[in-house]
This record gives C-alpha cells, structure tokens and sequence, in this order.
C-alpha cells in the first residue's frame, strides 16, 4: 500500500523536531518504531526522512523485536562495544611509555628520547619505535590516567640556608613595625635589571593590529658593549604609603647612585610625606650597589644623614632571599608588567612607562631620569669607616646597624667633597719634588701620550664589543681617571715614590683602578722609549706623604737614607752619589727585567702587574747598601739592620749592583774605619758634621 504524501509530512515533522533531542541509540528505535507502524516500505522511507542509512533503522527493528530492556546508567551502546583501548590491545604500552617519562638517571641511557623535548609526539614517535605503535591523542591520555601533567621548573631550591635566616625576617620584620607604629618612614630599596636601549625586543605582547607587530632587532648582541646607552631603574618602595618612586640613571650602578638615588626620593617626597621624621628605615638586600660589604654604601648614607638629620637604619635581608624584598613584588613586577611587549628605544619611554604604572590597589610611581655621572672605582678605607657614627645593632651586627645623624665636628664627606679632595690630592702629587720634572714637562708627557691613550681605550672598547662601534660614543661612563690622571699616578709609581696601595688611598679608589691605570699608561711609555729617573724619597703610608709635602715631615726611611749617603760614609758628596745612583738605575732595572725574563722562559705575558717594588727597599737603596758593603763599613748584617730586610736581600743586592759599579769605573776606597752595628754607624753620623769632608 502506497504511503500518502500528508503521512510523509508529519514523519519528516516529527523527525526534525524530535531527533536532534535524542542521543545515537534513542533514534534508532524512534525510527524503527516509525519504519514498523509504516509496515511495507516503511523502512527505507524513514531511512530517506531521517537521513540516515537503512541498516541503522533494521538494527533499529532487531532491537524492539528483541525486547531488550533500557541500558543502565545512561549508556548508548552495551558494554564492551566499541574499538579496544590501545593499552588493551598492548600490554606493555604503558609500561614502555612510564620508562621513557621517568627522570633521566632511571630512563633508558640509549634511547635518543633521553636529551630531547619529551613532548606527545615524540613519546609516540619513539613508542611506535620499539613496536608499540600508538598516536600522540593516546600519548596523552595514558599519561594523564596515569597521573602526569605538564608542569614548569619550580623554583623552590634555596641553596644552603644561613643559620640566622628565620631570625633575621623576625629581627626585620619587627623593626618595621616599630617605625611604622611612631609615624616614621620605611622603605625597601633595589635596583631592577639593567635595560639596553633600542628598538629592541621585550617579553610580553600587546593588542595591535593584525598583521602589524612592531618591529624590532633579530640579534640583540649588535647592541651589547661600552657604547650602548642603558637606564638603571632604581627604586624606592614606601612600604606604609604604597608608593614607588624609581630614579633611572644612565652611567653605573655605584653605591654612590644607589644614595643619591634616596636622597632625590627624599627631596622630592619623603620630608613631604613625613614632615616630623626624626629616623629612616631602610630594607635591602645583601648584594649589588648597597650591599653592606661595602664601604662605599656605608659612606655615602652617612653623608646623607648628615645632611638630612636623620636617624637611618638599615636591615639587609639574608643572602639568597632577595626576592623577599617588598619592592620585588609590590613594585618592580608592576613595571615589567606595564612595559611588556614595548620596545625601550629612549630613556623618554622608559621614564614615561614607568610613571604610568597604575594598580588596582592604589599603587602610583614617579620616575626621573638621572644623567649624573657615576664612575666606577671609588673606595673607603677601613680608616676613615671607623670615624663615621655607624652602630652596629646586637643582633647580626653586619647585617643591622644605625648610623646617626652627624654634626659639625664630623668626618662624613659628600661625594662632591671626595671629588675636590681628589682633585687637590692630584694637584699634590704633580708637585716637581716627586714627578722630577716641571709642570710644563709633565703636560708635554700627556699631550705626547694622549693620542696614544685614545686609540688603547677604543681598542679596549673594541675588545669588549666584539666589533667595530655602529655610533658615535655617548655622554655616559666617565672615568674616574683622566687621562693625564692616569699619566701622573704612573711617573709617581715608576719613580718609586709609593706603592699603589698608597696611591689608591690618596686618592680614594681602589688598587685595580690605579693598577689597571698604571698598567696600561707604562705600556705606552715603553712604546716610546720613555724613561723615568727614580727618587730617593719612598713613601709606605699616604700620610707621611702628605706630612712631607706639607711640612717637610721626614719619615724614618728618609731619615736613615740621609744618614746613610753622609759623606763620611760613601767617600763622595751627595750630589756625586745621587748623580751615580740616576746613572746605574735604569741599567740595574734592565739587568732585572733580563733575569726575569730568563726564568720566565719568554715575554711577560699580557696583563700582567709589573709591579717596580718587588722587596722592601728601593733600587737606590741597593746601590747605597751596595757602595757601603764595598768601602767595608760594616757587615752585611749591619747593612740589613739599617735597612729592615734580611741579610739575603742585602747579598743579592751586591752581587746584582756591583758588576754595573764595574762598568761605571767606580772603585770605593776602603773605609778608615768598621762599624760593629746599625746604631755604631748612626750615632757616628749625628756626631759628624753634615758639611765635613770625606777621608
């Protein structure tokens, strides 16, 4: 019986409002229960209606005719249907994969999976290897039914904790709250990473166009060296205020920028923020530009208290806990946040990102740009941190102290007044007594050397670059020597008028700044067979240089080396002794520098110090202690008492000056008379008269 078309619409009626409610199992047996109430041909006009095939309809029909029940627990298809799972079928698969996805000192030491990425594809690539063949979607399913997921390193691994770690936090933690219960300011202190400049790629993105990224540099390294411009954001975080202020320099991060950098905050906000502050907590770490290792650090906010008149405590967190520090996480995670996906081409943008940084919470940051000059190489003595009002507190004294505010009696020094003190102390030292020339000499030497200083710092700058420069040089990076500095303190060395430590003291900086100075400026005056007489005058303490310049003070080797060339001791005036003393100088240094390079084997190797005062005695000493030996004064152990060295030193002098006084012609006429010890030949001296006559 034909089927009529009215019967033909309401089918396709209720198929299309019904089937797409129902799940695979559901309409099959709503389309056989249609197919059988159709009876003849009512299969294939369902299976037309529906669109689906005609088997799935009889598979429908089976069913009913069957009289199975309903499914429990909501499945579609009876258990056991379906394609087997994969660790079914194998066995061994999950096996295998958990030997591939242990840690490496368990895993398979030849499987080439083992120092790879051990991603889905690869797990399975090597599965399908050792007969296992599986796809990643299943790689990743046995996986997470196994437990695994994808995680990231964690950094959880300390190191060795100090012994101190927990109770410093309680220590700190307690001084915060102690200032902040009396009104008075606390803030933590850093400096973040320093940033090049350029059109430079930066992590993060930002919304832009599609299509249109902003373009940077694809290697950064053209623009790592001396040259290249960079800010230093440092920060200053007021814990109690919830805001930051970051000042960005452009030259070093010194201790010297690290105050400076405070004392701007407290210029600009602090004495508004706290008009009645009387103390000032400050919370740092233990490293970088304000780590309380350094001196320097100490100084320079002593000079800030002095100046502000207040009382500053500092707390230095434990080492390795720095990202403890309030201003990480509450301040500087801001910044990177604000900047990602920027590139900082100026120091403009910089200032300006940073000044735009905003939170929720109510964080707000000023920024300013710092273009002062910072050089690097500027030290303390242990001397002068002594005088400073520094107090240790009881608990982890190296780590918590107070420095107090200073008054007029004190020896706290700004780094202005080091800096004049440092150009007085270079006037001093170009006196003619100790650089045995003439001012007018000594500028000539510097404008002789400068060209050749200007081609060895870019040279040196070249080295460091890795490449020829791609910019003219900026302002940033001024040297704490000039150099017609660095051409001063290298006559004062080569003369042997003090060592460098002394040289480093006068001067306020370090021994590898003036070593570095001294090493590279006598290079160049060897290059131009430049030579240097050396002084009688020798110095061992900064002090006793500035007492002979100023007061004409006589030290006590001077005092011994002047009783020593009397005439009645060397058989000749002393301007003949001094006379031959500039003669065989610069013959005994070579016969020294020829002995070294024997033992060497070779030249001296680049960088090396040459240092000019290998023992306690200068070269005119030995020539005096050699003169006296020959006019048989005394014995050699006299000599080596008057002169405060050994006996070997006073032997190995004679034997290494007296084949030169050989050459000279010089034979000293033995002495009338013998001296049994050091204090016989001194008072012999201070009984005679300076302008008596020798035998």
């Amino acid at each position: 019986m034909a089927i009529s078309n009215e019967v033909h619409e309401q089918l396709a009626a209720r198929c299309e409002v019904l089937l797409p409610h129902l799940n695979e199992r559901q309409r099959r047996l709503l389309l056989a229960q249609e197919a059988r109430l159709l009876g003849h041909g009512g299969v294939r006009l369902v299976a037309a209606v529906a669109g689906v095939s005609e088997t799935t309809v009889r598979a429908g029909v089976a069913e009913l005719e069957a009289g199975e029940g309903p499914l429990p627990d909501g499945r579609v298809r009876r258990a056991g249907g379906g394609r087997k799972l994969a660790e079914a079928l194998d066995p061994d698969l999950i096996a295998a994969l958990l030997t591939l996805v242990e840690p490496d000192e368990r895993g398979d030491p030849t499987s080439p999976l083992r120092w790879t990425t051990k991603s889905l594809r690869n797990l399975a690539e090597e599965l399908t290897r050792q007969g296992h063949p599986v796809s990643a979607p299943t790689v990743g399913r046995l996986l997470r039914g196994q437990g695994f997921s994808l995680q990231a390193n964690a950094k959880t691994l300390e190191g060795a904790q100090h012994p101190d770690r927990d109770a410093q936090f309680r220590y700190l933690n307690e001084q915060v709250k102690q200032h902040q219960a009396a009104g008075q300011p606390v803030i933590s202190i850093d400096a973040k990473k320093k940033e090049q400049l350029g059109q430079l790629p930066n992590l993060g993105r930002q919304w832009r166009p599609k299509g249109d990224p902003v373009r940077v540099e694809d290697h950064s390294f053209y623009f790592i060296g001396p040259d290249v411009e960079v800010a230093i954001p440092f920060g200053i975080y007021d814990l109690t205020r919830d805001s930051g202020w970051v000042n960005v320099g452009t030259d070093h991060d010194t201790s010297v920028f690290a105050v400076e950098s405070i004392r701007r905050w407290w210029r600009a906000r602090g004495h508004l923020d706290y008009p009645g502050a009387g103390r000032l907590l400050i919370t740092a770490d233990c490293g970088g530009s304000n780590s309380y290792r350094y001196r320097l650090w100490k100084a320079e906010l002593a000079a800030f208290a002095a100046e502000t008149g207040l009382t500053v405590t500092v707390c230095h967190f434990p080492p390795g806990t720095s990202k403890w520090n309030k201003i990480e996480h509450r301040l500087f995670s801001h910044i990177t946040l604000n900047w990602r996906g920027r590139p900082l081409t100026s120091h403009e943008v910089v200032v300006n990102s940073i000044a735009a940084t905003r939170t929720r919470t109510g964080l707000r940051v000023h920024a300013e740009l710092d273009t002062g000059a910072y050089p690097t190489g500027i030290s303390v003595s242990r001397d002068y941190l002594c005088l400073l009002p520094i107090t240790a507190h009881e608990h982890r004294g190296t780590w918590n102290y107070t420095i107090a505010p200073t008054g007029p009696g004190s020896t706290a020094l700004s780094t202005d007044e080091r800096e004049q003190s440092r150009t007085r102390t270079l006037a001093m030292l170009a006196d003619p007594r100790l650089t045995g020339m003439t001012s007018e000499e000594l500028d000539a030497l510097c404008r002789l050397l400068a060209p050749a200083q200007a081609a060895q710092a870019e040279q040196r700058k070249f080295q460091t670059r890795g490449r020829r420069r791609l910019k003219a040089p900026g302002n940033h990076g001024r040297p704490l020597l000039t150099h017609a500095d660095r051409v001063l303190v290298t006559v004062i060395y080569l003369r042997q008028v003090c060592p460098q430590k002394v040289l480093a003291a006068l001067l306020g900086t370090n021994a590898v700044t003036i070593g570095e100075a001294i090493r590279e400026t006598r290079a160049l005056m060897d290059e131009q067979k430049i030579t240097l007489g050396q002084t009688t005058h020798y110095f061992s303490q900064a002090q006793d240089l500035r007492d002979w310049l100023d007061h004409g003070a006589v030290t006590s080797q001077m005092h011994i080396f002047q009783a020593l060339t009397h005439p009645q001791l060397t058989g000749m005036p002393r301007q003949d002794f001094h006379a031959l003393a500039e003669r065989l100088t610069i013959p005994y240094q070579a016969l020294l520098e020829q002995r070294r390079h024997h033992r060497r084997g070779g030249d001296r190797r680049p960088g090396t110090r040459r240092g000019v005062f290998p023992q306690k005695i200068t070269d005119v000493d030995r020539i005096l202690a050699t003169v006296l030996a020959q006019r048989h004064l005394c014995s050699q152990q006299t000599l080596a008492d008057l002169f405060g060295v050994s006996r070997g030193t006073i032997r190995n002098a004679v034997d290494d000056v007296l084949p030169l006084l050989k050459q000279e012609g010089y034979l000293p006429e033995p002495a009338t008379r013998h001296f049994a010890t050091a204090a016989d030949v001194l008072a012999f001296v201070t009984g005679v008269s300076v302008d008596e006559t020798p035998d």
